[in-house]
């Protein structure tokens, strides 16, 4: 007996995705499956899933010749969210489920038992699809929640492959099953740390409120246990909320790379805090398969801390630079190209030299010793960083930080209103993401102003996109203090945080 079935899936390259429809076709023959259209081995592997699922439904699955086509053909297919639509495309084939009219789209791995698991990157999946024209979405019970961050299509949960098919207009009545449970969503471990835990430092608290104010990225060199880490772990309390869009998207970016996404949007800036062992991979993302996005990418929107940041590989350390320029990383695999979003802030924090001690205290290393140390951050990594400040150790009874987290966040906020007023119309909402020749063009500064930043080029202790870095320093601190346009004493400032990292 001849049947033929069809139904639609997502496949994603990034965060982008393209509408896949999976054909069936069942015929008299030789038992065979046949699975093309350029399947991954997770791809090849769903016609043992999905046969024992159908089974499990109390049906009996196809027992001739069946061919299983992914379309588009040239388009390679990764992962096991195809389970189910290969699955309900089968039982359409076998005239078990009607046909629709290709606006629901199927997303979820089957298991031997016939239940769904939820899979990586279920919310990209449903924005995908949402953006493909589909209008409702089939997913597994435990990603109901978080396919429903997505506005614009319905969703709906099946425990199993019996009740979607239920649920797809098929006369059947499944028993009750026990859903496959969500994950625990991961808790933010610095979403309540306040600044005014910060003791002494108050040149290092001020470059983290302009960092904050202007997106700037910032280095912070001092002995260990100068507070580095505890300053750098209250960035993300004191920088804007996110959009609803911004948020959406990181939630994305986590679902893909694994990580249970919350069942509500999470507005507060992502923080990633990679070790210094951290391979490439793992930075700017990728894999075998399918290509998952790096730290790099998980911090869009928020803040990448390195820690002991000569201590990562240099080749690592400058694979960042692209992505600090573009605000997108883009990885070229056999299988395909990916694109992700990586408008980060740069938060780097080091030692001075290998004993920690140079400038604080009796250091041991020689002068050679301490320049090889430090030149594992490679000088077009540092050009690209706006702010250099130096952290020193506390000493008992020194005063604490002037202002709490949510003084300084209102600050910010302040600050950051003045710079979208000012760059309304445009794509940017803070200075550190204005190119420099638009900044030289539309708001322009004297030559007055910009004479010490000049002289620096001059004299080789600054470079042509070290000026421009400084110049938008200079417009944050103006918004900062609630000025029109930066004084000669914030570009000296401006000047001065680029040149504090020790000689």
């Amino acid at each position: 007996m001849s049947g033929f079935g069809r139904a639609a899936c997502v496949a994603l390259q990034g965060l982008a995705g393209v509408g896949v429809q999976i054909e069936v076709h069942a015929s008299s023959g030789l038992p065979r499956v046949h699975i093309v259209g350029l399947p991954d081995r997770a791809v090849q592997q769903a016609q043992h899933r999905t046969w024992s699922a159908i089974a499990r439904a109390g049906l009996t699955p196809p027992h001739g010749k069946t061919v299983i086509n992914l379309t588009p053909a040239s388009l390679p297919k990764a992962g096991t969210h195809f389970d189910l639509a290969m699955g309900v495309a089968v039982l359409r084939a076998m005239r078990v489920v009607p046909p629709d009219d290709g606006e629901t789209a199927l997303l979820g791995e089957l298991g031997l038992d016939g239940r769904l698991r939820p899979v990586a990157g279920t919310l990209p999946l449903a924005r995908a699809a949402a953006e493909a024209g589909m209008t409702r979405v089939v997913v597994p019970t435990a990603s109901v929640d978080e396919a429903s961050l997505v506005a614009g299509i319905r969703v709906l949960g099946a425990p199993s492959l019996a009740h979607a098919a239920a649920l797809l207009g098929a006369d059947l009545d499944p028993e009750p099953v026990e859903p496959v449970p969500a994950a625990a969503p991961v808790p933010r471990a610095h979403a309540d740390l306040d600044l005014a835990d910060v003791v002494g430092n108050r040149d290092a608290v001020e470059a983290l409120e302009i960092a904050a104010a202007g997106s700037h990225h910032l280095l912070m060199v001092g002995p260990p246990g100068a507070g580095k880490t505890m300053l750098a772990m209250r960035l993300p309390g004191i920088l804007p909320a996110l959009t609803e869009q911004e948020a959406l998207e990181v939630a994305s970016l986590r679902s893909l790379a694994g990580e249970p996404p919350p069942s509500t949007l999470d507005v507060l800036p992502p923080f990633e805090h990679p070790h210094h062992s951290a391979t490439a991979v793992s930075l700017v993302g990728g894999g075998s398969g399918t290509i998952r996005p790096g730290a790099a990418a998980r911090a869009t929107h928020g803040v990448l801390f390195l820690d002991e940041a000569p201590e990562f590989p240099r080749t690592v350390l400058d694979m960042l630079r692209q992505p600090l320029e573009s605000g997108t990383i883009t990885i070229h695999r056999a299988a395909g190209v990916a694109t992700f979003p990586a408008r980060f802030q740069l938060l780097l924090a080091a030692n001075p030299c290998p004993c920690g001690l140079f400038g604080s205290g009796e250091c041991t290393c020689p002068p050679q010793q301490r320049r090889r140390y430090f030149s594992r951050l490679s000088g077009p990594l540092l050009d690209r960083v706006d702010l250099q400040v130096r952290v020193d150790r506390v000493l008992p009874g020194a005063d604490g930080a002037r202002r709490s987290s949510a003084e300084a966040a209102a600050r910010v906020a302040e600050a950051r209103a003045r710079a979208e007023r000012r760059l309304e119309g445009t794509e940017w909402r803070a200075m550190g993401h204005v190119p420099g020749p638009w900044l030289r063009r539309n708001l322009p500064l004297g030559r007055e102003l910009l004479l010490p930043l000049e002289q620096a080029v001059e004299r080789g202790a600054l470079t042509m996109r070290g000026l421009d870095r400084a110049v938008r320093v200079a417009w944050t601190m103006a918004d900062l203090d609630g000025v029109d346009a930066p004084s000669r004493t914030h570009i000296g400032r401006a000047l001065a945080l680029r040149k504090g990292i020790p000689a």
